[in-house]
């Protein structure tokens, strides 16, 4: 219940005070719930090669060299800006590990992303008490407490979310904490977080203008305010890396329809967990709860918000084929859809729903699992989706890998390498054969250069201005302007080996590169034949030329066109200059 009253410009709806038991009965509800999530995620801390490839990047920022993963090389190999910034805020402490910053920072932003989101639902409904009801279900996800602490965005996500969804219902009820621009600045924020979440951002700052309206002035004012850092970073990243997305949209072909492999992996998200029994209850709850509400047209702005924004972010990851993480990609569509029913008011109708979503999150939590943990032998429709961090525990054989050196493959690749430097030999192109050698072709760029399928563990125990690559594309500019590679896994569907890197940055002649069997003359010529077309080589020189004024303003001219700059995959058919 709430009251109405004048404040002299607008009606303002104020909530009648809560005593103080009811008050401490909330909080014996959100308190312990965020608790459970947060002990249950910190048993699961671990940190994945791509949460690597980030603090790589944040290192760099500290030490100068800009906002790279490799020196010389302007590439955003970051899908996420502000978590990247947000590590760089608290990664200059003295004596800090990047790796448990980045596992705690994520954890931290979870579980405050949870609470601020279910006390937005509480807010919404109204009622003295409530009870947990869909934040059960993201509890009781492996995914959504694995992905908690694995270095990546998704604790950031969370906490934007429950931030958004907080102060729209705030705004609902019309008790805002601030003004109306300041709520506009976090929703636009949306796409500086992940570039899908600009479709949250859309949905949500329209339901700002429809609770808020005062007209035209004031919402494009209210819009400018939403646009006007991800506008300025936007400029930034044209001018900067020369392109209008990150390279990791990139490389992943982020515009192409996959739904079939999308679907798949939909699928492959809400079968083990036999998802359709808690959402079913979760809508049985949330009908029960409008019976005995009177439904507002304010409340059901708010809630189509987080209902229409979940949709659109579950129908992109699914157009676009998914993602090679099991779960990852849909975990912020599921936060959305849950966002109105997190906590609903207890009551004799709820009771058997209730009971029924508990023994579902007991299940769930305890032993429902996908039916896998690395790679399948065989790649199917899924393309190889895995169940990461049971995928890095197996490899590293620790319970809990954070630090790089906690894997022994990063470690074995790259103490060679490290004894290689400390010699002071000329820098190189350095390529590893079947057995394990490694062999040196000098460099036309005087940097060390070497490729790694995994570049965050390589990229954290390898010297910064040393380059490292990988033949997929997420850090290394030839590799991902390629068409995609048929058959490989969604998000590593491209593929431009150690013979590219040779062909482009060394002068060796053909023969002299076939003393391993590793290359042949044929593509070594191919692929020099590719970058002597004008197109490709302006391409490369757009992040590797130095950054003057002329440079940035080149860049962001031609930034559309550098983004749509394909080459085949395959070098024999790519010599034409186009």
């Amino acid at each position: 219940m709430s009251t109405v009253v004048a404040d002299g410009s607008a009606d303002r709806l104020v909530e009648p005070p809560a005593s103080r038991h009811v008050r401490l009965g909330n909080w014996l509800v959100l308190g312990p719930t965020i608790a459970v999530f947060a002990v249950l995620a910190w048993n699961r801390r671990w940190m994945s090669d791509d949460g690597l490839i980030v603090l790589r990047t944040v290192r760099q920022i500290l030490a100068g060299n800009g906002p790279v993963f490799n020196a010389g090389e302007r590439v955003e190999s970051n899908t996420s800006t502000l978590w990247t910034y947000l590590l760089v805020a608290f990664g200059w402490i003295p004596g800090l590990r990047l790796e448990w910053l980045a596992v705690v920072l994520g954890l931290l932003c979870s579980t405050g992303g949870l609470l601020l989101a279910m006390d937005g639902t509480r807010r919404l409904i109204g009622s003295p008490l409530v009870a947990p009801a869909g934040v059960l279900v993201l509890i009781a996800l492996p995914p959504f407490r694995d992905f908690a602490t694995s270095g990546l965005e998704t604790g950031l996500i969370t906490l934007w979310l429950g931030t958004t969804w907080w102060l729209l219902v705030r705004h609902a009820r019309r008790t805002p904490t601030g003004p109306v621009w300041v709520t506009a600045l976090v929703i636009g924020l949306g796409v500086l977080v992940r570039p899908d979440l600009a479709l949250f951002s859309a949905v949500a700052g329209a339901g700002l203008l429809v609770l808020e309206w005062r007209g035209w002035r004031r919402g494009l004012s209210w819009a400018a305010a939403a646009a006007a850092i991800p506008v300025a970073y936007q400029v930034f990243r044209m001018g900067y890396y020369g392109l209008l997305t990150p390279n990791t949209a990139l490389v992943k072909e982020a515009s192409d329809a996959l739904w079939g492999r999308g679907w798949a992996y939909l699928t492959d998200f809400a079968g083990p967990y036999h998802l359709w029994i808690p959402l079913a209850l979760c809508l049985l709850l949330a009908g029960l709860g409008l019976r005995r509400t009177r439904i507002e047209r304010r409340v059901a702005v708010v809630v189509a918000v987080p209902l229409l924004g979940g949709l659109a972010l579950a129908l992109y990851v699914v157009r676009v084929g998914g993602d090679f993480m099991h779960a990852r990609m849909l975990l912020p569509a599921l936060v959305s859809l849950l966002l109105p029913v997190l906590v609903v008011r207890p009551g004799r109708a709820t009771v058997v729903p209730l009971v029924a979503l508990g023994i579902w999150t007991v299940v769930a939590a305890g032993w429902l699992r996908t039916s896998y943990t690395t790679l399948p032998a065989a790649e199917d429709e899924t393309l190889g989706i895995a169940d990461e961090r049971a995928a890095y525990v197996a490899a590293s054989r620790h319970e809990h890998p954070i630090l790089a050196e906690d894997f022994e493959e990063f470690t074995a690749l790259t103490d060679p390498i490290n004894a290689m430097l400390a010699t002071g030999q000329a820098p190189a192109v350095l390529v590893q054969n079947k057995q394990g050698e490694w062999h040196r072709y000098p460099t036309t760029n005087g940097r060390t250069v070497a490729t790694f399928f995994n570049i965050g563990g390589p990229g954290m125990l390898l010297p910064l201005d040393m380059w490292v690559h990988d033949p997929i594309g997420l850090a290394n500019p030839v590799a991902a302007h390629t068409t995609p590679y048929p058959g490989r896994r969604i998000g590593h569907n491209k593929y431009a080996g150690t013979p590219w890197e040779v062909a482009e940055l060394t002068r060796e002649t053909p023969a002299e590169l076939t003393v391993n069997g590793d290359f042949t003359v044929p593509s070594i010529e191919a692929i020099r034949g590719i970058f002597a077309c004008p197109a490709n080589r302006d391409g490369l020189d757009s992040v590797r030329a130095p950054l003057t004024f002329d440079r940035f303003r080149q860049n962001l001219v031609h930034a559309a066109a550098r983004t749509s700059l394909r080459y085949d995959y395959d070098p024999r058919h790519a010599q034409r200059c186009g």
